[in-house]
């Protein structure tokens, strides 16, 4: 029988979630399943990814072949770079010590990769919400300054409504006229 790891997708419409799973080639993809390694949810940012290495790596080695997503996965979580190492095992290149210290080594390193690159995500949105908040503070005095301004300038007869309740801009207007006699294509 030949077996797939494969992704087997959950959660309701537009809302993926998915349990990366060993099956037969042969079932259907949301079927019967011989046993749950992981999940996967593509929707955080980065994707969440909870994976049992030993298990993974226990299919891997014994000819389970993953589809091109669960391959992409695997290889992110470092089993196809184990697979790869175990092969060294196999041919005598390596010791198991060596294959479990450069293991571990890779996965630290991955590890912090990811951890460098939530926090530039964190900084960068940040930095933007900062941008939007003096952006917006800025519109709001010009917003005060040019009703002050009407304000004063009047004589007392315009109230806010007035102010707030401006006509369109003639560019505008001419926009929306040229929009509105644009042929459809």
């Amino acid at each position: 029988m030949a077996t797939k790891i494969r992704l087997q997708r959950h959660g309701r419409s537009k809302r993926p979630f998915y349990y990366i799973v060993v099956a037969s080639s042969r079932t259907k993809r949301d079927g019967q399943f011989i046993d749950k390694i992981g999940t996967y949810n593509p929707l955080t940012v980065p994707a969440t990814i909870e994976l049992n290495f030993e298990k993974a790596c226990q299919w891997i080695l014994t000819g389970a072949e993953p589809t091109d997503t669960c391959k992409r996965i695997l290889s992110y979580k470092g089993v196809l770079y184990y697979k790869h190492l175990m092969r060294g095992l196999r041919k005598g290149a390596l010791t198991q010590e060596q294959v479990d210290a450069k293991v571990k080594e890779w996965i630290e390193q991955k590890e912090n990769s990811i951890k460098n690159r939530e926090d530039n995500l964190s900084k960068d949105k940040a930095a933007k919400a900062k941008e939007k908040a003096e952006f917006e503070a800025q519109k709001r005095k010009k917003y005060e300054e040019m009703l002050s301004a009407k304000l004063a300038g009047d004589s007392g007869e315009s109230s806010e409504a007035d102010v707030v309740s401006e006509a369109p801009s003639e560019e505008a207007q001419t926009e929306t006229t040229e929009a509105s006699e644009a042929p459809v294509e």
